[in-house]
Order: C-alpha cells, then sequence, then structure tokens
C-alpha cells in the first residue's frame, strides 16, 4: 500500500493506457471512485465499476482509446500528501490548452477545471491529465 493512494490510481490507469489493456482493477477507497467518475464525466475512461463486499471492494476502470490511440497518455500528481496545493477559482488555468484537465478537490465535491471556473470554486489541485 502506498502512502499516495492518488498518485498509485493515476499511475495505474496511465501504465495500462500504454500498454493498450482494456481495464484495470484498483482498490476501492471513496475518493478513488469520485475521481473516476469525474475521469468518466470528462471522457477519459469509457466505464467505472465497483464491484466486491466489505473489505475486498475494488473498481474496475475500463480504458478509452480513440483511433487505436489511448485518451490518456500523461498524468501530473499537483498537489502532494509532503505538499498540498491549493488555488482560488481565480488561479485555475487550462491544462493543455484544454486538451486535458486539473481534478480538483472544491468543498462541493471533485470536479474540473472548466466546471470548478464556471461555478467560481477553488479547493486542492489534485492532479492533471491529458
Amino acid at each position: 500500500m502506498t502512502n499516495d493512494p492518488i498518485a498509485d490510481l493515476i499511475t495505474r490507469i496511465k501504465n495500462a493506457s500504454m500498454i493498450r489493456k482494456e481495464e484495470v482493477s484498483i482498490p476501492f477507497s471513496k475518493m478513488k471512485l469520485a475521481i473516476a467518475e469525474t475521469l468518466l464525466k470528462e471522457g477519459f475512461i469509457s466505464s467505472v465499476e465497483k464491484r466486491g463486499k466489505k473489505l475486498r471492494k475494488f473498481i474496475d476502470i475500463s480504458l478509452k482509446y480513440s483511433e487505436n490511440r489511448p485518451e490518456v497518455t500523461d498524468v501530473k500528481r499537483i498537489s502532494k500528501p509532503s505538499k498540498r496545493i491549493y488555488l482560488g477559482f481565480k488561479d485555475i488555468r487550462s491544462v493543455k490548452q484544454g486538451h486535458g484537465i486539473m481534478v480538483i478537490s472544491t468543498p462541493k465535491g471533485l470536479m474540473s477545471d472548466k466546471e470548478a471556473r464556471e461555478k467560481r470554486v477553488g479547493g486542492e489541485a489534485l492532479f492533471s491529465i491529458w
């Protein structure tokens, strides 16, 4: 088990898409499920499914490819457990000229950078994905 489950999640997604895997399984947590649902909503993955019972819960993430190229080409962790990075909504910038998203943990839940700017809410910048 890593000290940074979010970094583990995004690294597993990136690595699986680089070797063209259909899906990846990760240990369950509410935060990871919320991140996966945000990535699904933004079109980086094709489906999210929670499975298992009690202590053996997993999240199955189906990866998305367009024209045989993965939707996820790279990820970058922004806020780490050792150094938290918080942004006001005015400080949130687009990622890769709008080709990527930044996932932000706000008081209104997890959302993409675009959604956070629209709702005028800031929070902890978790990671960028493109």
